[in-house]
């Protein structure tokens, strides 16, 4: 049987969660790493979500909609979780995630969390079983971009990369990189050369990517 995922563009999801637009290094980061993707692999099919455009916040009727029974809703329940419903369908349909964040006051922008909080669906991208929660998104690869100006990744005082990394491991994407430019403060242009070089050794050192088979 011809392989035929040789000829099938990855289809890339990108979440920008920085606040500014210009000047952002996870942004910028972000577009490195989909161009390196683009150099190792072909045109991709990209598909962004700016998160500066804004997002709901779960609310009251957001909390009856969701856990009104799917075919129980009103019109009035399906338009409150439109958006959710779109930005779930744009995760499942990714072969790559990248989620592009700075860190603000030590955590992720209220805007990812917002992301997160719409996304993460019972009976969508998680399940409830006897043993506890399990994921659905299995087989997606994630990227995690994260720029900060002061706090170092993965130190004592950084909540934003490892509620990243527990959040999507919820929804089963367990298979996640993390690229960090940190403490930009300080040491701007070494922390940002050593990113580059990461996304380097993951892109075109490490195994090819693959889109899944449907």
């Amino acid at each position: 049987m011809q392989d035929t995922t040789r000829n099938t563009p990855l289809r890339v999801l990108e979440v920008a969660a920085s606040g500014r637009n210009d000047g952002s290094v996870s942004r910028m980061l972000s577009a490195d790493l989909i161009g390196a993707m683009e150099e190792r692999h072909g045109t991709v099919d990209l598909t962004r979500r700016d998160l500066n455009k804004g997002l709901p916040f779960v609310d009251d009727a957001w909390i009856n909609a969701n856990f009104t029974a799917p075919e129980e809703r009103s019109a009035e329940q399906r338009a409150v979780l439109a958006e959710s419903d779109a930005l779930v369908a744009e995760l499942k349909a990714a072969d790559v995630l990248v989620i592009g964040s700075p860190i603000y006051n030590f955590g992720v922008p209220a805007a990812l969390k917002a992301w997160v909080d719409m996304v993460a669906r019972a009976r969508l991208t998680f399940r409830y079983t006897e043993t506890g929660p399990k994921g659905l998104l299995e087989g997606t690869k994630a990227y995690v971009v994260i720029a900060s100006g002061g706090v170092p990744v993965d130190s004592p005082v950084d909540f934003a990369t490892p509620y990243l990394r527990h959040a999507l491991a919820f929804i089963g994407i367990t298979d996640v990189e993390v690229i960090a430019a940190d403490q930009l403060n300080s040491k701007a242009e070494e922390s940002i050369d050593a990113a580059r070089v990461r996304i380097a050794e993951l892109i075109h050192t490490a195994p090819r990517l693959e889109p899944r088979v449907a």
